[in-house]
């Protein structure tokens, strides 16, 4: 039996995750009016795996047997200066997600909730992955500056990612 503040702390999670969902894909939206296809699909693809994970806890809190409440997802921001501040936001909103997955862990483990705390690591694992990556674009926008052809060159690199296949949780 899930425990009602892992519960509550797992539904407002699944919340921020859905709503990853939604800044990715609103950050999609962005790179796809700017004519930035590489850089709009590297969002999509972001978005869906945010999704995946939303799905994860979903899942977690049903198999525990607790109850899902959805609620509002709030809106994302819709617009921004270039490309390399767009992914300055996605790295920020990974911080914060990793930081709440933080937060998760500590209440599993003041809640002696080792089910919970078992499911997180997975999370605090994949935030790290997370991070790392949209550094890296940051770090190569910084190094891109104004020039338009590592622009176009990064572009047609992150066009290259695809879905990953989900793993079992």
């Amino acid at each position: 039996m899930l425990n009602k503040k892992i519960e509550e702390a797992f539904n407002k999670h699944l919340n921020e995750e859905l709503y990853s969902a939604y800044l990715y894909l609103s950050m999609s939206a962005y790179f796809e009016a700017e004519n930035l296809k590489g850089m709009a699909n590297w969002m999509r693809v972001q978005a869906q795996e945010e999704m995946a994970h939303a799905l994860k806890f979903y899942n977690f809190i049903f198999a525990r047997d607790g109850r899902v409440i959805l609620t509002e997802i709030r809106s994302p921001k819709t617009d921004w200066k270039s490309p390399q501040d767009a992914f300055e936001d996605a790295y920020s909103h990974e911080c914060k997600i990793s930081s709440r997955i933080n937060d998760l862990v500590d209440l599993a483990i003041k809640e002696n909730d080792h089910p919970a705390n078992m499911f997180l690591q997975w999370f605090v694992n994949e935030q790290i992955e997370e991070e790392a990556g949209v550094k890296e674009i940051v770090d190569k926008l910084k190094f891109a500056g104004d020039n338009k052809v590592t622009l176009f060159m990064l572009d047609n690199q992150l066009g290259q990612r695809a879905v990953a296949t989900p793993t079992a949780q």
